[in-house]
């Protein structure tokens, strides 16, 4: 396709993506009663403890209107998440020989999984992070908490998972593309392991070491699978390569199938 019709397809994906999520906010304002009570039930545990003073304080009149709003289209995104993960891979979709493109709704279905996986670890991390970040009040001094910077401390820890579960998965589909090897990715492991690291430093609020290390745990293993994943690809496709070469009269003296595909150029 031309230039024109790559950014027209792209709108009409984020077009779709968007009336999903919209319509995922929707029955986020119905769900947002019950998830504030959830988001706030760590507060509550800490309250309980007679020498603990802790509440979310709404600094202006409009927060809770605002926070509604944010709750929701958080919900929004989340609820919508396998139809604008679809989106996307209905867009690569194209860029996949055919052979590939079996592989796109085990791809969809890992995503939307590993999303909400994502999520899921989140929300139970997230009130072992609150208990511990609040622990460092000194004695006598009480929490008096912005609820603008709870509910996004809250919504950006999930959504922060979420995201970081795909990447393992959109690096395996960016292999089967040929735009990366897998033997490129293990040679910058350590790459690797600093990218990840990085990541859950983003995601972990604050100076939250607990919240990134179970952050950084699942990561380190979903990333090193998707690096097994991409060698093993790449021996199939060298094999394939080397056999097209073979019958096309390519002699075998090159090293590698790289070699021959150059030979095979000249």
């Amino acid at each position: 396709m031309e230039l024109r019709e790559h950014l027209r397809e792209f709108r009409n994906r984020l077009i779709k993506s968007a009336v999903a999520t919209l319509a995922g906010m929707v029955g986020g304002f119905f769900l947002y009663d019950p998830a504030m009570q959830a988001i706030q039930a760590p507060l509550h545990q800490i309250a309980q403890d007679p020498s603990r003073n802790i509440s979310i304080n709404y600094s202006a009149v409009g927060s809770p209107f605002d926070l509604m709003v944010q709750v929701s289209l958080t919900i929004g995104v989340i609820l919508a998440s396998p139809v604008w993960l679809y989106q996307l891979w209905a867009y690569i979709l194209p860029a996949l020989h055919r052979k590939e493109k079996a592989y796109a709704l085990v791809f969809f279905c890992s995503s939307v999984l590993l999303f909400l996986g994502g999520v899921v670890i989140a929300w139970l991390c997230m009130p072992a992070a609150v208990i511990a970040l609040t622990m460092f009040t000194p004695e006598g001094g009480d929490n008096f908490i912005d609820a603008k910077t709870y509910i996004a401390f809250v919504l950006r820890l999930l959504l922060a998972f979420g995201v970081a579960f795909v990447l393992p998965v959109v690096l395996v589909g960016l292999n089967m593309m040929g735009l990366i090897r897998g033997r490129t990715i293990l040679k910058s492991w350590r790459w690797v392991v600093v990218l990840v690291a990085l990541l859950a430093a983003i995601a972990a609020p604050g100076s939250d070491v607990l919240t990134m290390f179970y952050l950084m745990a699942p990561l380190l293993i979903l990333f090193f699978l998707a690096i097994g994943l991409c060698l093993w690809g790449d021996r199939r496709r060298d094999r394939r390569a080397a056999a097209a070469l073979v019958d096309a009269g390519v002699g075998s003296d090159a090293a590698t199938p790289e070699d021959q595909l150059r030979t095979l150029g000249r």
